[in-house]
């Protein structure tokens, strides 16, 4: 069983590529190598194939780091299931995993909607759509402050809110707000939820 997030980026023709696609392609290559496990394409399109299990982290923390970025997001969604064809390049792969990221890909812009799951189980994928729905409220929101916090502490959950501000070079109390205005607790707290789904999922 693997995961396959297929995605775009929003309003990236107002931008210059060279704003996101550095830390992009850097955090993904954190996750595999290209093109067999990740691909940017067509401009502002990518693929990103990783286990079912890091797929939701891996979702919140490409969206953290295009919304540091003022005035960009990204459209993403999640398929899970198998992969019955394995190609050069992640594109040309398939499998119900790779099926299922595209059609409901199809459906986000129509939906307005910036992230979706589909996972084969259509109880699991009511729920578990239904929570992101109300995270996506505060998500979309982020300023390019508060998305740098959640970045910051997705990519080091064990970092104290002292070694973020040092990092950061502001006050521990700065860090505090910060995270209270992204909503990080309710973040961690939908990615400590998402894998006890993931134990229930069939190919």
């Amino acid at each position: 069983m693997i995961a396959i997030i297929t995605g775009d980026i929003i309003n990236s023709e107002e931008h210059n590529a060279s704003e996101w696609v550095g830390a992009l392609k850097k955090q993904f290559s954190k996750w595999g190598e290209s093109p067999s496990d990740w691909e940017i394409y067509r401009g502002d399109e990518f693929q990103l194939k990783l286990s079912p299990k890091k797929a939701l982290w891996a979702a919140l923390e490409i969206k953290a780091i295009i919304r540091c970025v003022k005035d960009l997001d990204v459209r993403m969604a999640i398929g899970i299931g198998s992969e019955t064809f394995k190609g050069v390049s992640v594109s040309e792969s398939n499998g119900s995993a790779y099926q299922r990221s595209g059609r409901i890909f199809e459906t986000l812009k129509e939906d307005k909607l910036n992230l979706a799951i589909a996972t084969g189980n259509t109880k699991e994928d009511e729920s578990l759509n239904l929570m992101l729905k109300l995270a996506l409220d505060f998500m979309d929101e982020w300023t390019s402050v508060s998305a740098e916090i959640v970045a910051i502490a997705l990519e080091n959950p064990k970092l104290t809110q002292q070694e973020i501000a040092s990092q950061l070079h502001i006050q521990q109390s700065a860090v505090s707000q910060r995270q209270k205005r992204a909503r990080l607790d309710l973040v961690m707290e939908l990615l400590a939820y998402y894998p006890k789904t993931v134990k229930r999922m069939k190919p």
